[in-house]
């Protein structure tokens, strides 16, 4: 099933809300409810939801419990995904300590940089390594998915490097540039500065 991008978000979306309306004891909610407590119109969470097969009842809504559990066999990977952050500046050491990224989907196994200060040394209980090394350590624990938040300069060299390992699937790239990689990786960039300017002109546009 080929699944649009947009699509994909509003799953994540819709799966982050019935966790916090299931802990909170919820029982039924309604498109309607979604919708405003994520922004999105009524009819485009019935369309969502009636895509995935979870169709919910007139003038009931959906079963919070059961919908959850819906959507969250439908974003479970089949095992958990090992990981490897590539830099470990600011940003990089910043999410070491994102709480998203401890949890049963996935799990960094290995940090990679080029100081040799940092080399040797375990951060948040995970060995950081020289990039020279990422080859033969990404063959040896299995990783299949980078996070990348080195400057835009060293960007290519190290992908290029940890493509030689012929393992990763995929690359998280918060380095503001684009990256060429082998027609097997896919890559999905995250560029804070683009997103702030959008957000900023938005802001522009709704003050005129």
């Amino acid at each position: 099933m080929k699944i649009a991008e947009p699509t994909v978000a509003r799953l994540v979306q819709y799966h982050r809300l019935l966790e916090r309306l299931y802990n909170e004891g919820q029982k039924v909610v309604s498109s309607q409810e979604m919708g405003e407590l994520l922004n999105f119109k009524a009819s485009q969470v019935r369309k969502d939801l009636s895509y995935f097969g979870e169709i919910g009842k007139r003038g009931v809504g959906y079963h919070v419990e059961r919908l959850f559990k819906h959507i969250d066999e439908i974003l479970s990977p089949p095992r958990q995904w090992k990981m490897a952050l590539v830099g470990l500046g600011h940003l990089g050491t910043a999410l070491l300590g994102y709480g998203a990224f401890k949890n049963t989907k996935f799990g960094i196994q290995a940090l990679f940089d080029n100081d040799q200060a940092k080399v040797g040394k375990a951060y948040a209980g995970i060995p950081c390594h020289h990039i020279k090394e990422a080859p033969s350590v990404i063959r040896d624990k299995g990783i299949e998915v980078i996070i990348l938040t080195v400057p835009a300069e060293a960007a290519q060299n190290c992908i290029d490097i940890v493509s030689q390992s012929g393992r990763i699937k995929g690359v998280l790239n918060f380095s503001p540039v684009s990256i060429v990689v082998p027609d097997t990786i896919r890559v999905y960039s995250v560029d804070i500065s683009v997103e702030l300017e959008k957000l900023l002109f938005y802001l522009k546009q709704n003050s005129k």
